[in-house]
């Protein structure tokens, strides 16, 4: 394991913080730790509370850590949340090299071209994500490493997000003793391993219902067009059953996973389980299906919204593909086509340990950041744990040193270091 790469991602969701530890070994990724702990500092994807977000973080990195036995210093972050913003970029440079071969040199320099935008004050930058690139008028290109051209071209999206909310989740990070590697916006990460390319490319909408939000990213031509994000999830549900059954919210979550049902027609009578209301002294027998009258009627709220938002898309032939926390009731599936009319499918992380939808975006962040490290020719890895081997620390070593120097160019900055160095004088 210690000849191999570790990447460490943090996913965190208004429901729950997760903490994944991923081993990549010749290309496959190994889930060898995870760690959950109960977020109560989020609200519709934004920091309420510091400390309860710090302490959140640090119970599950505390978790994953006991798990593998290794000392968590790096993670990538995964950022989502109404808060951001897409938008349509180009940017276009001269091939650089004497030969006219496109380097990863000249990818960096046609990004960082794309980026030279005015944006609002309030906003920063967080990634560009290239959509295609086009050499000497040749469109359609995803990686032109390697090829001979003149002009390099990128079209692509630029994703801005409100500094005051990227601050205060950053700053949770750094305040739970973790160093950012990268930052990557979830749906991208997400669609990283729950739609395949060919979805992709015809025309697909991933919708993840999470604990206090849904978020719909519809992605098409290969790559993410647009992503819309409503505050209604999962813990709309739990309140639900909390105010109509009278009873707490950790009881009332309990009930939804362990006896709850999304679909009315396919809940059972048989089930059954015993419920005290506050303020009473005896309990009160409720069956699946009388859980299931609670529930259905918000989970179907839900997607009758997660409709009209695709309805204003048009034609989506790839259907719709589920993830997230909020779809793991059983007869969420069936719901779901039955209010959408469409093609609807789960998506399941398909990793031991962790085929469970709620895993999708910290698996999905952990493949994006592999791929983000191997299309740039990076040989950083996106997170060391102490116990990696000493050739994997001097080489982070001498990467710090490099990237040192190369902060000192000022005339080339990258996208991803720009936006690293304005987190550092922040939290300066």
């Amino acid at each position: 394991m210690d000849n191999n790469t570790i990447y460490v991602s943090l996913d965190i969701g208004t429901a729950e913080v997760r903490v994944m530890i991923g081993e990549m070994s010749a290309g496959m990724l190994n889930i060898i730790g995870v760690g959950n702990a109960a977020s109560t500092g989020i609200k519709k994807g934004a920091v309420v509370d510091i400390d309860a977000t710090v302490n959140a973080i640090r119970e599950a990195v505390d978790k994953a850590e006991r798990m593998v036995g290794m000392s968590i210093k790096q993670v990538v972050v995964g950022i989502n949340g109404n808060h951001i913003d897409l938008h349509q970029t180009h940017g276009i440079v001269a091939v650089s090299s004497p030969n006219k071969e496109i380097t990863a040199e000249d990818i960096d320099r046609v990004t960082d071209a794309a980026s030279v935008v005015s944006i609002p004050h309030d906003r920063e930058i967080v990634d560009i994500v290239p959509l295609q690139y086009i050499v000497d008028g040749y469109d359609g290109i995803t990686d032109p490493t390697g090829m001979i051209g003149v002009r390099l071209e990128m079209e692509g999206l630029l994703v801005t997000g409100s500094k005051t909310v990227l601050h205060n989740l950053l700053r949770c990070v750094e305040k739970a003793n973790l160093e950012i590697t990268d930052i990557f916006l979830q749906p991208l990460a997400a669609g990283e391993i729950a739609v395949s390319s060919d979805e992709r490319m015809l025309g697909v909408a991933l919708v993840d219902i999470g604990g206090g939000q849904t978020t719909i990213s519809y992605f098409k031509n290969g790559g993410l067009h647009s992503t819309y994000v409503m505050p209604i999830g999962g813990s709309h549900v739990t309140n639900d059953l909390s105010v109509g059954l009278r009873t707490t919210m950790t009881q009332a979550e309990q009930l939804k996973t362990e006896h709850g049902h999304a679909f009315i027609d396919d809940s059972s009578d048989e089930v059954t389980t015993t419920i005290t209301p506050m303020g009473q002294g005896s309990g009160e027998e409720y069956s699946q299906r009388d859980l299931a009258h609670i529930i259905e009627p918000r989970m179907e709220e839900i997607f009758e919204l997660v409709n009209e938002t695709l309805d204003a898309e048009g034609d989506i032939p790839g259907g719709v593909v589920l993830t997230g926390g909020g779809v793991m009731l059983p007869g969420t599936l069936e719901l779901a086509r039955d209010v959408l009319g469409r093609n609807v499918r789960m998506a399941i992380p398909d990793y031991i340990g962790v085929r469970e939808p709620r895993y999708t975006n910290a698996v999905g962040l952990i493949e994006f950041a592999h791929k983000h490290v191997r299309m740039h020719n990076k040989e950083m890895v996106a997170a060391t744990t102490e116990s990696a081997q000493p050739k994997v620390e001097q080489n982070r070593k001498s990467r710090h040193s490099a990237n040192e120097l190369e902060e000192s160019n000022e005339d080339s900055p990258g996208v991803k270091k720009r936006v690293r160095n304005f987190f550092k004088v922040f939290f300066e």
